[in-house]
Parts: structure tokens; C-alpha cells; sequence
């Protein structure tokens, strides 16, 4: 449904219980926060097997395809460049950096659809006082639901499977 709207269509669209949400043209602080993240030298430095994209939709039933803003997906699932969305068991890790309205969808309906689906690792990226504070999640298989693991300010410390290690100040990617 979603790899075949009219050309004419929003840019970013996501399928949640079976209604197709339209995003808001996104703010500074998340284009600023997505960019930290999927920056080479500064954000995610995943091992070889792989890879970090933005915007890619995780297909998880007929009714659900949410698009994370970040993923951290095994190489192998970009099967070809016509890939639109990813299987969850390729996923490793999703990132929501949430916007005034997109709140209620990325704190509480979306982590549930991931965690059903068993993605392993869930970051939440909120604005505080002009900073990001990100909150961890990793997924306690048994009950399939997410605990917390950490909440990041100034620097996000953290173990996914690998070390990660991001400075959280967003002002070099403004004044250089």
C-alpha cells in the first residue's frame, strides 16, 4: 500500500493499526538530531554486518509499518536498491526523535509495536531546554516489552551488542 501512493503524496507516511499517518514537516532540532546520529565520524559506528538508515519503514503486519526515524538494520536486508522497509529480525535497533505531535506515537503506540515484534533496541529522543536527552530501551524477551536502560544528557554511553559512544551537542552541526 505504501510503496505504490501517487507520486504527488507526502514524503513521509507511515501505516499504524491500518491508518496511514501523514508526518509534519519536521523541526530543526530533529533534521539536527537524525544527522548526529547517522554521522560517521560522531553518531552510530556499527560493526561491518550493519548498517545505519533514516526514514526506512519496519514492516510488521498488514497493518503496521511504522518508518523510525533512525535504524540500525543488518546489511543484508538491503536486498536491493528498490528496498523500501525492513523485516524485524534485520532490525538491531530503531531511534523515534519525537516531535510535539508525533508524542503519544512514539512514547507509547510505536515502542509496543516494536517490542511486539521483537526489536531488540529501542532510543527515544526527546528535546529538553534546546539539548536532546535520549532514553534507552532494550527488549526483556520473555514479556516482550521494553525496560529502560539509561536516560543521556550531554552524552549517550551505551552497549547495543557494541560500544557506543556519542557526544549529544548538537551546536557543532550548526556553527561547524
Amino acid at each position: 500500500m505504501l510503496d505504490h501512493l501517487p507520486a504527488d503524496a507526502p514524503r513521509h507516511v507511515e501505516l499504524i493499526d491500518g491508518a496511514l499517518i501523514m508526518m509534519s514537516p519536521q523541526t530543526a532540532f530533529h533534521m539536527l538530531v537524525i544527522n548526529l546520529l547517522i554521522d560517521r565520524e560522531r553518531g552510530i559506528r556499527p560493526p561491518s554486518e550493519l548498517m545505519v538508515a533514516r526514514e526506512m519503514t519496519v514492516t510488521i503486519g498488514m497493518r503496521q509499518r511504522p518508518e523510525p526515524d533512525v535504524v540500525l538494520v543488518k546489511k543484508s536486508a538491503m536486498a536491493s536498491l528498490l528496498t523500501t522497509s525492513f523485516k524485524p529480525e534485520d532490525v538491531h535497533l530503531v531511534v523515534e526523535v519525537v516531535s510535539p505531535e508525533s508524542v503519544e506515537r512514539d512514547r507509547n503506540t510505536k515502542p509496543s509495536k516494536y517490542s511486539n515484534a521483537g526489536i531488540r533496541h529501542l532510543w527515544r529522543v526527546e528535546q529538553e531546554d534546546e539539548r536532546p536527552v535520549v532514553y534507552t530501551f532494550e527488549l526483556e524477551p520473555a514479556v516482550k516489552a521494553y525496560v529502560p536502560t539509561g536516560i543521556h544528557r550531554g552524552r549517550l554511553r551505551t552497549d547495543i551488542g557494541f560500544d557506543v559512544d556519542i557526544d549529544l551537542d548538537l551546536s557543532t552541526f550548526i556553527h561547524g
